[in-house]
């Protein structure tokens, strides 16, 4: 008598991943270097001798480039938590993978600090250093403190360095990292980090990593958030969150008058105040509206009516001045067509009737 396990024709095992990993790296890493490290890893869980793996086989079963296995793997070396293994002078990329055990890592780290209390002063010290160091860059002393007036709080220096984390890991620009944050915060109003850190994940695997890219991103797939921020930074303000009445009235401009955003940005260059505001735009678009004004060709028109009136009423005030004159001066007098003679004898004349009528009323 024998006892049998019957197989499967198909994969239904299991491949057991370490919590530690989900916590604690998986949330760094994108989403290609994640499928890489578990396709690896279920690979070398199974320990199938009848099945040859390699990085080629990986590229193939994922559908990605080669090149893209290999970044994973440099990327999870540099991490700690893996040992790229292959003879020395060779540069063959099927080399072997050894996956180190997380759990070992995490007690021997811990050990380590606690028993040599000069590494746990050097480790603390050395964070403290880094972060003083990045300060001193003006682009990381920028996305730092509008960071802290985005999120409307001090960031502690643990999520500072987390933060510096995201510019090497995701290879990320400042201002990059710090629209992500103005992003999670305006338009999905979520200021937790890790949830930022999924946005700045998700922009660095659509090779989201500069301002220009980004904003043609936001152009293409959410055209409301990509007005406005170009009105607020056409108004200076787009380093502070906007509040909700900016919104509604820059969404009238678009949806209920129908502006475009050229036009609408043309307003924004009228507002010459110290501090420009969304409602002192509102208000030069509102007048442009009711004079239905629609493009910046309209208001050139416009500008010219108002010119012409004031030139118009100039010379109408000018030729009623030279009217009268000329009224006064051609008015053709009767004696005009008499002689000296002629006109001595007719005074004459009316001098003696003149005379006449006296006597006769005496």
């Amino acid at each position: 008598m024998s006892f049998v396990l019957q197989t499967t024709d198909m994969d239904l095992g299991d491949t057991p991943i370490e919590n530690i990993f989900i916590n604690d790296y998986m949330p760094m890493a994108n989403g290609t270097y994640v499928k890489v490290y578990l396709l690896g890893y279920k690979y070398a869980h199974d320990r199938d001798i009848n099945i040859e793996v390699n990085n080629t086989t990986i590229s193939k079963h994922l559908d990605i480039p080669l090149e893209d296995v290999l970044r994973s793997w440099d990327f999870w070396e540099e991490k700690g938590i893996i040992e790229k293994i292959r003879p020395e002078n060779t540069r063959n990329v099927n080399y072997e993978v050894k996956f180190l055990n997380l759990k070992q890592l995490y007690i021997k780290n811990n050990i380590n600090l606690w028993l040599e209390d000069d590494s746990l002063a050097k480790t603390y010290v050395y964070n403290t250093r880094d972060l003083v160091d990045a300060n001193k860059v003006p682009e990381i002393n920028n996305m730092f403190n509008n960071i802290d007036h985005i999120l409307r709080k001090q960031t502690v220096p643990g999520e500072k360095k987390k933060i510096l984390d995201w510019i090497h890991d995701y290879n990320m620009n400042p201002d990059v990292i710090e629209k992500a944050v103005y992003y999670s915060v305006e338009r999905r109003g979520v200021k937790n980090l890790p949830y930022i850190e999924a946005i700045v994940r998700n922009w660095y695997n659509d090779g989201l990593t500069n301002m220009e890219a980004l904003m043609n991103h936001f152009k293409e797939s959410d055209e409301k958030y990509y007005r406005y921020q170009r009105v607020m930074k056409a108004l200076g303000l787009d380093k502070r969150p906007m509040r909700d009445e900016e919104r509604k009235l820059i969404d009238i401009w678009f949806e209920k008058w129908k502006f475009t955003l050229e036009l609408a940005l043309h307003g924004c260059e009228q507002d010459k105040n110290p501090t420009p505001s969304v409602s002192y735009v509102n208000g030069i678009l509102r007048s442009w509206n009711e004079k239905g004004i629609k493009t910046i060709e309209d208001i050139e028109v416009l500008d010219k009516r108002k010119e012409n009136p004031k030139t118009s009423g100039a010379k109408k005030q000018v030729k009623k001045a030279q009217a009268s004159v000329t009224r006064f001066h051609n008015f053709e007098q009767r004696t005009d067509k008499y002689s000296s003679a002629q006109l001595e004898d007719i005074a004459r004349k009316k001098r003696d009737a003149y005379s006449q009528r006296a006597k006769g009323d005496a």
